[in-house]
């Protein structure tokens, strides 16, 4: 349903499949690409849904006609899916090889949860080069080339865990990182990780948790991990984190004092992403 570009919207990717796949392509992940497909109404085109375009295009309906739309952009509006939404209907309607350069202020109108046909699920590839975002016949100059290869340099290392579902590896600079993001209520999944802490619980082989990210109405958990930890090494104590995890998410009885105290210190040390 349309919305007033004044409402502001705290989970503006909610309904979407996949939506902490979402959150985590617009915050978290450096190069990424996704599956989307426009409804009837919008043609039924396909979508390339990816972290960043260049010069930060909203949107870019490459030369060969597919259309891709990038998320880490400046929201015009307070309704961050009407932004979107707003950047994917204008390149779908600008001619093959054009960007999408800027969008303005968007006039109350679809979301992406009214343009995207919600069966088609988000299914993501995490990417090492920017060179998607050229068609793949597409002439290879050298300062084509020069520029693909200056953005590919502040990639950082990251893969999409098999294990759990939004559960993103990253290598920063020297250290190792997971940051999981939730499909669940913010305060269902901070009492399950009091309740995991408050029992020296909230880790597991070789992880630390350090903290989470709130990000478009999710949470996003965060560990350290054991220094020089490969995706592959953390897939077996994910799967079995997993189960203890749910079941915390699952617990519905009131926190105790010690998880009390311990959901007191998660949350002075959360961080708001927008």
């Amino acid at each position: 349903m349309a919305k007033n570009s004044s409402d502001f919207v705290l989970r503006p990717f909610e309904g979407l499949p996949g939506e902490p796949d979402w959150v985590a392509l617009k915050e978290l992940v450096p190069a990424a690409t996704a599956t989307a497909r426009t409804t009837k109404q919008y043609g039924a085109r396909d979508v390339l849904v990816t972290t960043v375009l260049p010069t930060s295009w909203p949107a870019l309906h490459r030369a060969d006609g597919l259309v891709l739309l990038a998320l880490q952009t400046t929201s015009s509006s307070n309704d961050v899916s009407r932004d979107l939404a707003h950047a994917l209907l204008e390149a779908i309607e600008v001619e093959a090889g054009t960007a999408v350069e800027t969008i303005g202020l968007p006039e109350p109108g679809p979301r992406l949860q009214d343009v995207l046909d919600l069966s088609v699920p988000f299914e993501v590839t995490v990417q090492d080069s920017f060179a998607y975002w050229l068609a793949p016949d597409t002439e290879r100059t050298p300062d084509l080339q020069a520029a693909i290869e200056e953005a590919d340099g502040g990639i950082i290392d990251t893969v999409k865990l098999e294990s759990a579902e939004a559960a993103y590896w990253c290598r920063m600079g020297a250290r190792e990182f997971l940051r999981w993001a939730q499909p669940h209520e913010e305060q269902v999944v901070l009492d399950a990780l009091s309740r995991l802490h408050a029992k020296r619980e909230s880790g597991f082989e070789g992880a630390k948790f350090v903290g989470y990210f709130r990000s478009a109405g999710l949470v996003v958990p965060v560990w350290e991990l054991a220094k020089g930890s490969e995706a592959e090494d953390i897939e077996k104590p994910v799967a079995d984190f997993l189960p203890r995890f749910e079941a915390a998410l699952a617990d519905t009885t009131p926190l105790d004092a010690n998880e009390r105290r311990a959901r007191a210190g998660l949350v002075a040390r959360q961080v708001t992403l927008r």
